[in-house]
């Protein structure tokens, strides 16, 4: 009777052993933008290398708001009455909707410049909360890229700034770029976006500045058009410097920034440590360590640009 019993309760014990590893992990992966015209691929690749493999180990829902704010907010309810496991957010926006929502679900963010002043996390070291991710400073990147446009455009007196308010970090990265530019006797000409009709005449306010080159600041409603931003940079003349590498490749002139890939790479591992019992205020929100430039020389070539060997060697990729 108590072998019958024993029996009874090591087979119960397996079932129950044997449903939970066939439960698959719920992981929702929310963008303020269009994720799918992003390099998002990377950051399934990854999650599948940990052993989060989307239909097989984990069920992974991908979300996109594609700029706009009602849409966000609307996804984010829908996360909150879902209720996964985990939301890794990409971008402010999608993170700053989150926090809004008091949302009680572990988050896992990428590409959001100063978590702390935006209120996210209580400090890198120590987040708190239900947050944690990967930071980078956009004011610091600001400077650099417009040095590298320096660097790479011979004789350049004169940039414009072409920037949305509407993205978290782009004004810190406009003083940074007057900051630099300030230093190395370059003149700036600001130009605000303020939609899409708006990118047209900012790139005509540009070459009426005399502008010899342009920082380009994006955000997500620009972002989805890309290729117009490239063509019309072509058709005024003007070299261009970009936030993320999809920019480069639709035709702008240069990317340099955090490396997608490692972002990415950084952010499936802390989701990997919070579905492993971790908890997302006690994980440090990480720094990235690499950092790419990318350089598209048929754009460079479409431009009349030569673009020196040296410069070209800095480069991570070059697009040819």
């Amino acid at each position: 009777m108590r072998r019958r019993k024993f029996l009874t309760g090591l087979l119960a014990g397996l079932v129950v052993s044997t449903a939970r590893a066939q439960q698959r992990v719920r992981i929702v992966i929310l963008h303020s933008g269009f994720p799918n015209r992003t390099p998002i691929h990377q950051l399934f690749e990854a999650l599948g290398k940990l052993g989060l493999e989307n239909g097989r180990t984990a069920t992974i829902e991908l979300l996109g708001g594609e700029g706009d704010p009602n849409r966000l907010n609307a996804l984010v309810a829908q996360i909150g009455a879902e209720k996964p496991d985990v939301i890794i957010a990409i971008t402010s926006p999608a993170v700053l909707a989150i926090k809004e929502a008091k949302l009680i679900i572990p988050v896992v963010f990428a590409f959001v410049p100063d978590p702390v002043g935006l209120g996210i996390v209580e400090s890198l070291a120590h987040p708190g909360g239900n947050f944690t991710g990967v930071t980078y400073s956009e004011a610091g990147l600001g400077g650099k890229r417009l040095e590298l446009l320096i660097d790479a455009i011979a004789g350049t007196k004169r940039i414009a700034v072409l920037w949305s308010r509407s993205f978290p970090g782009n004004a810190a990265a406009l003083e940074s770029i007057r900051e630099t530019a300030s230093a190395r006797a370059i003149a700036v000409f600001s130009r605000e976006l303020r939609d899409v009709e708006d990118l047209s005449p900012a790139f005509e306010d540009a070459t009426r500045a005399e502008a010899q080159a342009v920082v380009f600041m994006t955000d997500n409603v620009m972002f989805g058009y890309r290729k117009q931003v490239a063509e019309l940079a072509l058709a005024h003349r003007l070299p261009t410097i970009h936030s993320f590498p999809s920019e480069v490749e639709d035709g702008g002139l240069m990317f340099y920034g955090p490396s997608n890939g490692e972002n990415y790479r950084r952010a499936a591992a802390l989701t990997e440590r919070i579905l492993k019992g971790r908890r997302p205020g006690e994980l440090p929100v990480e720094r990235p360590t690499k950092f790419e430039l990318i350089i598209n020389l048929k754009t460079a070539k479409a431009l009349g640009l030569t673009i020196s060997e040296a410069f070209l060697l800095r480069a991570d990729q070059v697009i040819e």
